[in-house]
């Protein structure tokens, strides 16, 4: 099994990062081993890995099955329940010792415990009822005398553990539970939990935290690990982690308790660890969240395969707005944040004329304008796309490429209802489109890629934009407002994705704003630095995220 586990295995050791080679060294397991659904008790019918190793996961690693006694594995008190041999679940009282005084305590290893990875027994790579070693940091299954962790505190002389999903702590062999509040730091990294007081003062928070090695961080300014080439995924998360509503919902869980979407709960989880002030490290692996989005998108972005950030942005924001919808008709945070509204005019010539056009036959003026019909509709939106000017064919007299320039307002002409946009795509037609609802936070996106049959293309033309005051009704029309209500079309920019390098090689880095100092930050990966807001409209914006003015 080992060997078949390392053939189907998504990384090589050498293309890890630091945090996750340091995992596989300490017993865990590779990204792509994964349990059955069915043995997930918190998430049914989810699992992570590929479907052809799903048998894997029921054989021990000697090759031998696990007996039918799942007591020594299954053995929480909340639950209190095991399976006699015909499958039927009995109850069994076993009352459990708590005690507040422990000799093991001082042996507990807070440098070597990192919770970000899949909670996966590292013996059995199942994720039922899994125990963290509070003083190796290796994860193992059970607690009963036939269990790996029962073994291993056996044969190592580790004698406290956490269960992963209780969070109780436990002294093994003795068995005994330990109820000590300076453990209590560890349960707080192991699940950042947030009051409702905290989430609403966060934006105003200066204060630096500090991490075990000594190092500073600010909460919400860490930096997310680079898996292998999921910078895209990283440029998304640190962008959403601006929008302050999105963020707020995510940080309590009870908002969400009612979606039963992996995907879900992995992004609420994320969000509490990238704004948690009492993480032991100053950066975050988004390890767990990477692969409830390889499920759920079915592989459509994956690690090690590089992607498109505003694909994987239009996608994950429908994804989790169908999943946190309670019914079809009604909304969600995403639309709340989000959801414009456009009118349409789409001019369609008859398919009799687009003939008569290809057999080179003419055609009067009159019968042109009969043949043209109007088709008039209103979509919502999550993203407008900005057209770019193409680039210069030709090189200057010094030899160099010239690189254009554009203001961001010659290309939201796009959307002043007037200006005629050329689509060949499903047929051939003239498109008009006028903005008739703004969102609260506006997501634009300039079309720099163009892909034919032999490659695709970057365009480098540089968008000149403001980082502040973005009136939008000095360049398109805008619906009136109500009676009573302001039109309010300023908006403040707070994240800007850039792409640097060649089309197919290049990778994303992200600039944001700290709305508590109003300071900005460059975010690449792990690397973390405070920038000026002039170096932010240098860069080749790809992808931009603006906040409207209240």
């Amino acid at each position: 099994m080992g060997s078949k586990r390392r053939s189907n295995s998504l990384l090589d050791e050498e293309e890890l990062g630091p945090d996750l080679k340091r995992h596989k060294l300490l017993g865990e397991v590779s990204p792509s081993s994964s349990p059955p659904a069915s043995e997930n008790p918190q998430l049914p019918g989810f699992n992570y890995g590929d479907d052809d190793e799903e048998e894997d996961f029921k054989f021990k690693q000697n090759g031998s099955k696990y007996d039918g006694d799942e007591g020594d594995y299954n053995d929480d008190e909340e639950d209190d329940e095991e399976y006699d041999n015909n499958g039927n679940q009995v109850k069994r009282s076993r009352d459990v010792e708590v005690r507040k005084d422990c000799p093991y305590l001082d042996t507990v290893n807070r440098q070597v415990l990192d919770f970000d990875f899949e909670k996966f027994c590292s013996v059995s790579l199942s994720n039922l009822n899994v125990y963290a070693c509070l003083v190796c940091g290796k994860y193992y299954q059970g607690r009963g005398k036939k269990s790996h962790a029962y073994t291993h505190s056996l044969e190592a002389g580790h004698h406290v553990y956490i269960n992963l999903r209780t969070e109780k702590v436990y002294c093994l062999p003795d068995g005994y539970e330990i109820n000590d509040p300076s453990l209590d730091d560890i349960r707080y990294v192991l699940n950042p939990r947030f009051a409702k007081e905290q989430v609403e003062q966060l934006d105003k928070n200066k204060q630096w935290s500090r991490a075990l090695d000594g190092s500073d961080y600010l909460p919400g300014m860490v930096g997310l690990n680079n898996i292998k080439e999921t910078d895209f995924v990283n440029v998304t998360i640190q962008s959403l982690m601006r929008v302050t509503p999105l963020r707020n919902f995510f940080l309590i869980p009870a908002n969400y308790q009612h979606c039963r979407s992996p995907l879900v709960h992995r992004f609420g989880e994320l969000t509490r660890k990238i704004w948690h002030a009492r993480n032991f490290k100053g950066q975050v692996s988004p390890h767990e969240f990477l692969q409830a989005v390889m499920k759920a998108s079915k592989k459509r972005f994956r690690i090690g395969a590089q992607s498109d950030p505003v694909e994987f942005m239009s996608w994950f924001l429908n994804t989790l707005h169908s999943e946190l919808r309670i019914t079809k008709k009604s909304s969600s945070i995403i639309y709340e944040c989000f959801q414009g509204e456009l009118e349409v005019v789409k001019e369609i010539h008859s398919k009799a004329l687009i003939e008569k056009k290809e057999n080179g036959e003419e055609q009067d003026a009159g019968t042109e304008g009969s043949s043209v019909a109007m088709e008039t509709s209103r979509m919502p939106f999550l993203m407008l796309g900005l057209d770019l000017p193409p680039p210069p064919l030709f090189k200057d007299v010094m030899e160099k490429n010239i690189i254009p320039q554009v203001p961001l307002f010659n290309i939201l002409k796009k959307f002043d209802g007037e200006t005629i946009t050329e689509v060949v795509r499903p047929r051939i037609a003239r498109m008009r489109y006028r903005v008739t609802r703004l969102p609260q936070y506006l997501i634009l996106h300039m079309r720099r890629f163009t892909k034919n049959n032999f490659f695709v293309e970057k365009n480098p033309t540089l968008v000149n934009f403001p980082v502040k005051n973005l009136e939008l009704k000095d360049y398109i029309p805008l619906p009136t407002p109500k009676d009573n209500d302001k039109l309010r079309s300023k908006y403040d920019l707070i994240a800007n994705i850039v792409h640097d390098g060649k089309p197919n090689e290049g990778y994303y880095r992200v600039f944001v704003q700290r709305k508590s100092e109003e300071l900005w930050y460059e975010m690449q990966d792990l690397h973390v630095s405070e920038t000026l807001p002039q170096m932010v409209a240098l860069s080749e914006a790809y992808m931009q995220i603006y906040e409207r003015q209240q």
